[in-house]
């Protein structure tokens, strides 16, 4: 290659560069279509001169800053502990759930308890007018003279309604209203959400409020928008439930400032939502065949959870239908019962449930499964008062479960006096009796009393 030819290749690549119109995303060449936003006809051809114009000189600083994080206490139980202590000034934080949960009046009922506590509030809303909003805070008795409002349509106007009010908090409903005037999509799409929401984060790290960002969930239960969406933000909740029962579960996901996975659960009444103890909602007083008591993990927290079971006869191939269950691992332990511990499940139609609505995802309740399964297929009850701990392989052997203290103490909280689980186990409250097993036909001994034999027999 000449030097002529060289230099002017050096010069074309530092000066021309293909910058994407609706989402900022600079390219090595053209194409039609952004892989950053999906957009089509959105790449355009400038000069890195023109590309540069504007920007500012950083000056690199060392990490030495402050001890510590001072937090602000939202003054809703269970949501301080979510949060992994409170809101942190400059954090973006998005709440997640379906249509109807109740994500607005949690964000109203946030705001009213910020400002009863003095924390200056902005609500922003592009989905219920003012007089709506006035409403709902009349119903559950926050005083609408404290909260801040503006229009939660334009991204614009809710920056600018920030700068001038300066709150300690920003709350937007949600970000699918949101739309950026520099975007020429809707509402809701990709593009947009993507421009809001970077404008909402620098927001929150250039002025030090802390932003709530309430959103939606597609039918598979994820986060609508793009997937950036989720690394921009610090803080991911999750708002979930049953809308007919009134139960409802805040579990964290992403936390920056905090531990993943803890929970707080409410109940929607007709003055908002009022935080509960879910152990009696969750395990009844009176067991019946079909029934056993898992004891899960949620956080650094346990719960004992009932798990309900039903057995039908089927003519051709059962049926198997989970609620609150991973249908994937129910499944599972219906086969591995069938086949390591002897109890004909083929062909029969099997349905599994969990109380209240619960989703329970920690495969430690998979010997819980297998109670309420064997219980229903034989019509006897598990031992009064027991509970079940552990994960099922295929081969029916069971593995330990992490956090066997928690659980331990959960299943007492809840009346149980016996808990069956895999491994050596230590640290058992007064009156909890832990009878140790390694495998589920053992653990499922007082149901099908030959179901080890038979699984000897089986095997060879």
């Amino acid at each position: 290659m000449s030097e002529a030819r060289a230099r002017f290749l050096g010069v074309t690549r530092d000066r021309i560069a293909f910058v994407c119109s609706a989402c900022g995303q600079r390219l090595s060449q053209w194409t039609g279509r952004c892989p950053g936003c999906a957009e089509w006809g959105t790449v355009d051809q400038t000069s890195g001169a023109a590309a540069s114009v504007g920007r500012k000189a950083v000056r690199p600083v060392t990490l030495h800053v402050g001890e510590g994080e001072e937090r602000i206490r939202t003054g809703v139980p269970g949501l301080d502990r979510v949060l992994g202590g409170g809101l942190v000034p400059g954090s973006v934080v998005m709440l997640a759930g379906p249509p109807g949960i109740g994500k607005s009046t949690l964000v109203l009922q946030l705001l009213g308890a910020l400002v009863a506590a003095g924390a200056a509030c902005l609500l922003v809303s592009g989905e219920e007018s003012r007089a709506q909003v006035a409403s709902r805070a009349r119903r559950l008795g926050i005083p609408v003279d404290d909260v801040w409002f503006a229009p939660g349509r334009d991204l614009d106007v809710v920056l600018d309604a920030a700068r001038a009010t300066r709150p300690a908090v920003l709350a937007v409903d949600s970000i699918q209203t949101l739309r950026d005037a520099q975007g020429a999509a809707m509402p809701g799409g990709v593009t947009q959400v993507r421009l809001c929401a970077d404008g909402l984060v620098g927001l929150a790290k250039s002025e030090g409020i802390a932003v709530i960002l309430t959103g939606h969930v597609t039918k598979h239960g994820d986060l609508a928008g793009p997937r950036a969406l989720e690394h921009a933000v610090d803080v991911v909740l999750a708002f979930e439930g049953d809308a007919r029962s009134g139960l409802r579960v805040l579990s964290g996901g992403k936390n920056r400032f905090g531990a993943e996975g803890e929970t707080a659960w409410f109940e929607m009444g007709p003055l908002g939502l009022a935080r509960i103890d879910p152990t009696a909602m969750l395990v009844p007083g009176e067991s019946a065949p079909g029934s056993a008591v898992a004891v899960v993990q949620a956080g650094r927290r346990a719960l004992a959870v009932e798990v309900q079971a039903l057995v039908g006869s089927a003519d051709g191939a059962g049926r198997r239908h989970a609620t609150g269950l991973d249908p994937r691992r129910f499944q599972l332990v219906a086969a591995v019962l069938d086949r390591a511990a002897g109890l004909p499940l083929g062909r029969a139609d099997l349905f599994g449930a969990s109380s209240g609505g619960i989703r329970i995802d920690d495969p430690a309740s998979d010997l819980a499964v297998a109670a309420a399964l064997v219980s229903a297929g034989t019509g006897t009850m598990p031992p009064t008062g027991s509970a079940f701990v552990g994960e099922i392989s295929l081969t029916g052997s069971l593995r330990p479960a992490p956090g066997m203290r928690q659980r331990l103490a959960a299943a007492r909280g809840a009346g149980c006096t016996a808990v069956f689980a895999p491994g050596l186990v230590e640290g058992a409250p007064d009156g909890l009796t832990v009878h140790t097993v390694g495998h589920v036909a053992q653990a499922l001994g007082w149901a099908i009393p030959g179901a080890t034999t038979t699984r000897r027999a089986r095997a060879s």
